[in-house]
């Protein structure tokens, strides 16, 4: 049911070098990932000298949303991995990490959960309104809206467009206190007739 797009391998002699791999629960874009998790991960690396980002992928259903994405660290020689793991997870919780995020120690593949956010998805029903509410109605005014609702006005936008449904999804402390604040909303604006609202973290 899944396929794995946009995979990066890392150009590294695995007999030399050990592996983190990051699994993000989260349905950014995969140049978003990079802006926002990858190159700030890399600087934090370097910084402390740990190793370096080697590679990203995206893992995608059959219709092309983003189910989860990840970011491979290599770790240079004589550095623990453990050690290092510890310092990820509170440096990407700080920018938001969702909950249902892990850290993998490659070599022995041990697992550490992480991540604090709770998320949301709304589905707007992209076949079965009348025209004209298609025709009046302005996704992007639904995304404004919502983004403000949920508190996640000035962050990153975070959408994906099928061929029945319309995604978008937001990120918070408190997935009912989001679905709440969006209630109204979804319940007057004609374009959120029959949406699906869902929580994803």
């Amino acid at each position: 049911m899944f396929k794995k797009l946009l995979k990066i391998m890392p150009w590294a002699n695995k007999d030399t070098n050990e592996f983190i791999i990051v699994r993000l629960n989260d349905k950014i874009m995969p140049l978003d990932r990079g802006d926002f998790y990858e190159e700030p991960l890399n600087e934090f690396l370097q910084k402390y000298g740990y190793g370096e980002v080697s590679g990203g992928g995206t893992m995608q259903s059959e219709t092309g949303e983003i189910i989860f994405c990840d970011i491979e660290i290599m770790v240079y020689k004589n550095q623990s991995c453990e050690q290092i793991a510890n310092g990820i997870i509170p440096f990407l919780e700080a920018k938001g990490v969702p909950k249902g995020s892990a850290v993998t120690i490659e070599e022995s593949s041990k697992e550490i959960p992480f991540g604090k956010a709770e998320g949301l998805a709304i589905y707007l029903d992209g076949i079965n309104l009348a025209d004209n509410v298609y025709n009046e109605c302005d996704p992007d005014y639904v995304l404004q809206e919502l983004s403000m609702l949920t508190g996640n006005s000035g962050n990153l936008q975070r959408y994906w467009q099928g061929e029945t449904e319309t995604a978008f999804y937001f990120y918070g402390k408190s997935y009912e206190k989001m679905k709440a604040a969006i209630t109204e909303f979804v319940s007057s604006y004609p374009l959120c007739k029959g949406a699906r609202v869902v929580q994803i973290a």
